[in-house]
């Protein structure tokens, strides 16, 4: 009995475990720092100007690198182009991890592939990346592939729930 008792115990503790390596953001902000000011995360620096975003989620199994991403009304917020996405067609998921390099760790900042922001501010899509051994407090951000800078960032961090892809 003590057998089945340690051998059950020892499966729970794995699939919990395996759970903490799902992050997940329950929603979506867009970049609002004022024009011509930049508000890096890590080494990644932000748009030039504010955007805004009306929703969106991310989530990343940290173990297998399966994830996906959804953004709902990214548009530029403020400026001629206000209310749209401006030249920006496409956009690509960034996961940052270890940002501002804790010590014993090199950050690093994994993309997705490109896919298609709408003319309302809508995109979304599922991936595989590689993510580094070490990923500690993981962010995610939307950023233009043109130029590499975020446009949205993830918020309402929560690990050990279900991945949804």
């Amino acid at each position: 009995m003590m057998k089945v008792c340690f051998v059950s115990l020892m499966f729970c503790a794995a699939a919990f475990a395996q759970n903490d390596t799902v992050v997940r953001w329950r929603g979506m902000e867009g970049d609002i720092t004022a024009p011509g000011v930049d508000n890096p995360v890590g080494q990644v620096h932000s748009a030039p100007g504010p955007w805004t975003a009306r929703g969106g989620s991310a989530t990343i199994n940290l173990a297998s690198g399966n994830g996906s991403f959804e953004v709902e009304g990214l548009v530029l917020n403020g400026g001629n182009a206000s209310g749209t996405t401006g030249p920006v067609a496409t956009v690509v998921g960034t996961l940052v991890c270890n940002a501002g390099s804790p010590a014993g760790t090199t950050e690093a900042a994994i993309d997705t592939p490109a896919t298609n922001l709408n003319s309302n501010g809508n995109a979304e899509t599922s991936f595989k990346i590689n993510v580094p051994p070490v990923c500690n407090n993981p962010l995610f951000l939307i950023r233009v592939p043109s130029n590499g800078r975020w446009i949205a960032t993830g918020t309402k961090r929560a690990t050990g729930e279900s991945p949804r892809y």
